[in-house]
């Protein structure tokens, strides 16, 4: 029988992302999931403080990374997950309908250098794909709806949700961006709260709900069923979705979204360098009004 994960979360508040460390304490194999690079929007530099905290506490346990595990294209952060790589050889890994996010994005970035096949990552999991973390079992569950290659792995009794939804004081997360889909997003949820009601659900972003005063991360299906403020048992899905469609027409878009994006389409690596070689994120400008006549 296998045994328990042990996990460990890492908490960036600049972005309000949790990141995991997941390890077998039998074989000492370990997985990072949604690892964070610390990238100051400002100045436009990059650090890697994030990463370099869950790396040492791997070595600190003698762990060896073996994957480096996104459960989506992130808009709110960039991705640690090539700097993890460079570091342990460790894979990365993404549901296979990143693919899908890819062509969206690729025209709105100009990423000419982008192959919308998914290659610059390490593996491609689908729907339903079994692997292991030394001996423990990870099971793919296809959770789509914030983005359409949204994925939540299953490591024994624990679930990592990624933006699928939050704490459940806080609710769900959002579905306006490009090839989000509310309608999907309650279909994946309630995938997610058909398992055992003990399943730990571990979530990757926390805000602190109106009168809580602690950041939080782990809950249970059998919280999420009682308690979800959007998405509670009875909920319908109509009701659902004219929720977060009202809700999500008032959402500014996030600080980090235009960075994220074209550096998590492409694994987590910045676009090319140009022929100064620096490197350069792209920025679209939409003009409004008569502001095409005075540029």
């Amino acid at each position: 029988m296998s045994g328990q994960p042990i996990i460990r979360a890492f908490f960036d508040e600049p972005t309000n992302t949790v990141s995991y460390l997941v390890a077998d304490p039998a074989t000492k194999k370990a997985a990072i999931i949604d690892p964070v690079f610390d990238y100051d929007h400002n100045s436009g530099t990059v650090d890697t403080r994030s990463v370099e905290a869950m790396l040492k506490a791997a070595e600190e346990a003698c762990y060896t990374v073996e994957w480096a595990l996104e459960t989506h294209a992130h808009a709110d952060h960039l991705s640690g997950a090539p700097y993890i790589k460079a570091k342990t050889g460790a894979k990365i890994g993404i549901g296979e309908h990143i693919r899908d996010v890819q062509k969206i994005f690729r025209p709105i970035f100009n990423a000419t250098d982008l192959n919308p096949d998914g290659r610059d990552f390490d593996h491609l999991f689908r729907d339903g794909e079994r692997f292991t973390i030394g001996g423990l079992n990870v099971e793919v569950l296809h959770t789509p709806g914030h983005t359409p290659a949204d994925i939540s792995y299953k490591v024994e009794d624990a679930v990592f949700v990624g933006d699928t939804m939050f704490m459940p004081d806080y609710g769900t997360a959002r579905a306006d961006f490009p090839g989000g889909n509310a309608h999907q997003l309650y279909r994946s949820i309630r995938r997610l709260t058909a398992l055992p009601p003990e399943t730990r659900l571990f979530i990757c972003h926390d805000y602190k709900a109106p009168g809580r005063d602690t950041y939080a991360w782990e809950t249970t299906v059998a919280e999420q069923r009682e308690r979800n403020v959007h998405v509670k048992a009875g909920v319908t899905e109509g009701e659902f979705v004219a929720m977060r469609t009202a809700r999500d027409a008032k959402l500014a878009a996030p600080r980090l979204l235009l960075p994220s994006i074209q550096t998590n389409i492409r694994a987590g690596k910045f676009p090319p360098a140009e022929a100064n070689g620096v490197r350069y994120l792209m920025i679209p400008v939409k003009m409004k009004g008569g502001a095409e006549e005075v540029v």
